[in-house]
Parts: C-alpha cells; sequence; structure tokens
C-alpha cells in the first residue's frame, strides 16, 4: 500500500512523457518550418491528438481491466492509473499544454543563444543536407548517400 504512490508517479510520468513527445514536437517542427505559433499548436495537435488520444485509451483498458482482479491492491492500482493517464493525457497534456503554448506565442519556443549553442544540433530529417544540396545546384555522390 505505502509503494503505491511512488509506483504511479513513475508509471504515469513515463506515459506523460511520451504524450507529450507526441504532442510537442510535431508543434515545434511546424514552427521551426515558418508557421506562426498558433498555427504551429493547431498543426501539431492536429497530427499528434489522435496518436496520444488511441494510445491514452488503450493504457486507460489496460489498467482498468485490472479493477476486476479479486485482490484490492490490483484494483487500487488499476483505479489509480487509469485515472491518472486520463487526466494527464486529456486534461494536461491535450487542453492545458496547448493553452499555454498559445499564451506563451513566440516565447514558448525561445532559447537562449548560450543553451543554443551548448545543444547539439540534431539533424534528423535531413534539412541541412536539402539546404545544402539546394545552395550548390546539384548535391554530389556523397551528400547523396548521406540523405538516403
Amino acid at each position: 500500500m505505502s509503494m503505491m504512490p511512488i509506483f504511479m508517479v513513475g508509471v504515469v510520468f513515463g506515459l506523460a512523457m511520451d504524450y507529450e513527445v507526441f504532442l510537442v514536437t510535431r508543434m515545434r517542427e511546424a514552427y521551426v518550418h515558418g508557421e506562426s505559433p498558433h498555427e504551429a499548436i493547431v498543426t501539431g495537435f492536429r497530427h499528434g491528438a489522435r496518436v496520444v488520444s488511441a494510445a491514452a485509451v488503450i493504457m486507460i483498458a489496460v489498467f482498468a481491466g485490472f479493477i476486476g482482479s479479486s485482490e484490492q491492491m490490483v484494483k487500487m492500482i488499476g483505479f489509480g492509473l487509469a485515472i491518472a493517464v486520463f487526466f494527464d493525457a486529456f486534461i494536461v497534456r491535450m487542453a492545458l499544454v496547448p493553452a499555454v503554448l498559445a499564451l506563451l506565442g513566440r516565447r514558448a519556443w525561445w532559447l537562449p543563444k548560450w543553451l543554443d549553442r551548448a545543444l547539439p544540433n540534431v539533424d534528423v530529417e535531413g534539412e541541412g543536407l536539402r539546404a545544402a544540396a539546394d545552395k550548390d545546384g546539384e548535391p554530389d555522390e556523397d551528400r547523396e548517400l548521406v540523405r538516403v
């Protein structure tokens, strides 16, 4: 019984970070590609909300399945996790986070210059290679191999 809050915080925190990554990464990507902060939030939410909703419903169903157990501790953990996932996914991640980002506007995406210099430039989508190829006209063979 005394371990339940620790267990719940660990599980819900892990799920919350996944939901946050699905939503906010797509919003940030839209903002970096030139959309206004409001448009980026709408675009990111439109693309990420389905994934977060599906994942949350699946996890709620799994945890709610524990409620049918004859063991009181298992019932309590299942009910607590189902409610926590519902609250986190639908209230916090899909209502409060986009609202706060909309209120902050451009300040939500601001990064101090010293931190921007310290962080590595991870180009997952290959935008840097595309820009270099567009600047040169025709990409050479090495760039083409790296892009693929």
